[in-house]
């Protein structure tokens, strides 16, 4: 990766081999699958016959924390030991925040492809993409980095600033390797904004 660059009107560019844009569109579409996988709701949706006002605010959403500790982590309780209080929080909202982050999500997705990002390897393309962002891009870019880096330290057992410390060996080594890169790309994007 060539570093963020600050360019006018509040945009920023950078510049990934294919490689990792590759790694970053993987985790991003994991993120979205992930998501919609465990079969709940990702957005508020009006049907025949039912009260808009009710399915705007999706009065019908969840009420438990979701079984998958990554979706736990990325969608938690807003009230921690007041489970009605989580209840009521998590049926209004559940539904939004995943959309919210499916949309970020897609945003990484759209732009890396923009840059010149091709999922078939033997395309021939270019080997860098140059992700150009705009203000709300980088937002995007932001959150879901973050739910990437989540969900991945979610799997790696990781819960505070320390990390881990695994032998060579380690099977999850590289996905530590990962974790820290994410790390790296988030950080200097925004040391770049400052």
């Amino acid at each position: 990766m060539k570093g963020w660059r600050r360019r006018r009107g509040g945009r920023v560019q950078a510049s990934f081999e294919q490689i990792e844009a590759h790694m970053l569109a993987t985790f991003a579409g994991q993120v979205v699958e992930l998501l919609h996988d465990d079969g709940a709701s990702v957005g508020p949706g009006v049907s025949s016959g039912e009260d808009p006002l009710e399915a705007l605010v999706d009065m019908e959403g969840p009420v438990v924390s979701p079984d998958d500790p990554v979706l736990a982590r990325l969608l938690p309780d807003a009230y921690r030991g007041d489970d009605e209080a989580a209840a009521d929080f998590r049926r209004f909202t559940e539904a939004t925040l995943r959309a919210d982050k499916v949309a970020n999500a897609d945003t990484v997705l759209a732009s890396l492809r923009a840059g010149g990002y091709e999922h078939d390897d033997e395309s021939g393309g270019a080997d860098t993409v140059e992700v150009d962002l705009s203000p709300g891009d980088v937002q995007a870019w932001l959150r879901c980095l973050t739910d990437m880096r989540l969900a991945l330290a979610t799997r790696l057992g990781i819960d505070d600033d320390e990390g881990l410390e695994l032998p060579e060996d380690d099977p999850r080594a590289a996905m530590y390797d990962v974790y820290g890169w994410l790390g790296y790309v988030q950080e200097s994007l925004v040391l770049t904004l400052g």
